[in-house]
């Protein structure tokens, strides 16, 4: 008989969906699966709008990362447009997005994902979490990361109107520069930032590195999977999250694809399973194989953890040597270990605190050339930046007159969705044991193995309630439904 249990508070991440464990006669895992259970729409309300309002309205498609959709429709309308920005535009739209990079992320390691860490994976939830976390690492701590994120969020408001869903990049520029004053501002801003990088790798590394037995977690097989990884690299292959060309490398590191994101259609693919609203993209030179790592898998990862493992390095020197040191620790290039995603999220932090500093310092940046007004008739254009979770693939189809008649987006979560199901699976497969009830804790752990990915489904998929629900379902060998957990419904 189906028990029913619930587990509160609600998973840490932001979106609706529902796992479901299927097990075998011996009481083990069969398999598991990460469905997302309501319709994907977006695209949809893009159709017949003008095309310059788009990097208005697709901001609007989330509060979390509102500037990675901004930056990367307005890549896309530019090239609509066939419109190269001046230099200091492109570099106030870095600007903005380096400062957004730093209080996202800090947003997801703190808020997210540290409490498994500091208050620990199997502890009370009621204590497992932001509150809980602050108990144990002090108030001090607490009002440092609180003071952080908002500091990133005043440069956005300073150079995007407002500190969510900015309207500041147009197609063929900026609606706005940046005056000496608030210069001055964004570079306190700056400098504060970087040292709020090197104190979070600090905590990561006295509070994670520090204890054997979270780093036991780590590097175990039930959080490892060997995949292809993608990311945008600079001309030197170097992790750049505005521009560049997407790169992709095996799972033994070596290079298979590198090309210009106006030719993705022609290396992705995306697959498409009835139980789920969203796709599942895959690499087209291989193929889609189902849910399987390794060489000869089209399934591939993006995210943190992808993209330094598709680059040669970070750009900026104190980035480049906790890139070197975390993969001198963890044994090599590539790392396949999903829970390293928390460390390179971090070095990616670091790298974008230390950019924002370079481009503030730039005497360019406060220069009132920041627009060039498109005059060539629209057509079809790509705009692509790394959103914190993974590439963003705007692609935008418009009329001779502007409106838009076909928009695809491909995102983060999008990318990683079969690897998140693929990593749900073999956390299950390690943690539940036939004969063993699988308590919170172990539930909770399972669920750190898609919370690493920092998942954001409103990207994908658009749920009305406005609550983030998750339900879990454990299926025996004939797929009656054995167990139900559930969370906000």
């Amino acid at each position: 008989m189906a028990k029913t249990l619930t587990v509160d508070p609600i998973t840490r991440l932001e979106g609706h969906g529902k796992i479901q464990i299927f097990l075998n006669d011996e009481g083990g895992v069969r398999d598991a699966f990460l469905q997302v259970p309501e319709l994907r729409g977006f695209e949809k309300f893009c159709e017949g709008r003008p095309l310059e309002e788009l990097p208005r309205i697709t901001p609007r498609i989330c509060g979390v990362c509102p500037e990675a959709h901004h930056m990367a429709s307005a890549k896309a309308a530019d090239a609509c447009y066939g419109v190269d920005p001046p230099s200091a535009a492109k570099k106030l739209r870095e600007l903005l997005y380096s400062a957004f990079y730093v209080g996202d992320h800090a947003t997801h390691f703190y808020i997210l994902a540290a409490p498994d860490f500091v208050v620990g994976p199997t502890a009370d939830p009621a204590e497992r979490n932001i509150l809980g976390l602050i108990q144990k690492v002090g108030v001090e701590l607490g009002k440092q990361v609180i003071d952080a994120r908002l500091s990133c969020y005043e440069v956005v408001r300073i150079l995007g109107g407002k500190a969510i869903h900015p309207v500041c990049a147009i197609p063929g520029g900026m609606s706005k520069g940046l005056n000496d004053e608030e210069r001055a501002q964004v570079q306190e801003i700056a400098n504060g930032a970087v040292e709020f990088a090197n104190l979070s790798i600090q905590i990561f590394n006295d509070v994670v590195l520090g204890n054997k037995g979270y780093v036991d977690i780590i590097t175990s097989d039930a959080f490892r999977h060997e995949t292809h990884y993608m990311g945008l690299v600079d001309e030197n292959n170097r992790v750049n999250f505005y521009e560049g060309q997407l790169r992709v490398v095996d799972p033994a590191g070596a290079e298979v694809a590198r090309f210009p994101v106006s030719e993705y259609l022609d290396h992705i693919a995306e697959h498409v399973e009835p139980w789920s609203y969203m796709k599942f993209p895959f690499l087209k030179q291989i193929g889609w194989k189902g849910f399987e790592d390794g060489k000869d898998s089209g399934v591939y990862r993006v995210a943190p953890l992808a993209r330094l493992n598709a680059a040669d390095g970070m750009a900026t020197p104190q980035a480049q040597a906790e890139y070197d040191r975390m993969y001198e620790t963890l044994g090599g290039k590539p790392v396949h270990a999903t829970l390293a995603m928390h460390w390179a999220r971090l070095i990616e932090m670091l790298y974008a605190a230390e950019r924002l500093v370079e481009l503030v310092e730039d005497e360019e940046i406060t220069s009132t050339e920041i627009h060039t007004i498109p005059t060539e008739t629209p057509g079809e254009g790509v705009g692509v930046v790394e959103a914190p979770r993974g590439v963003l693939i705007h692609h935008y189809i418009p009329d001779e007159e502007g409106m838009v008649e076909k928009v695809n987006l491909i995102v983060g979560t999008g990318h990683n969705y079969a690897p998140i199901c693929m990593s749900i699976k073999r956390a299950a497969e390690n943690l539940i044991v036939p004969g063993k009830e699988a308590d919170e804790g172990i539930l909770n752990m399972i669920e750190m193995a898609f919370r690493a990915y920092d998942p954001c489904l409103a990207c994908a998929t658009h749920s009305l309630p406005g609550q983030l629900p998750l339900e879990v379902e454990i299926c025996d060998n004939d797929g009656r439904v054995v167990r139900t957990l559930t969370r906000g419904l």
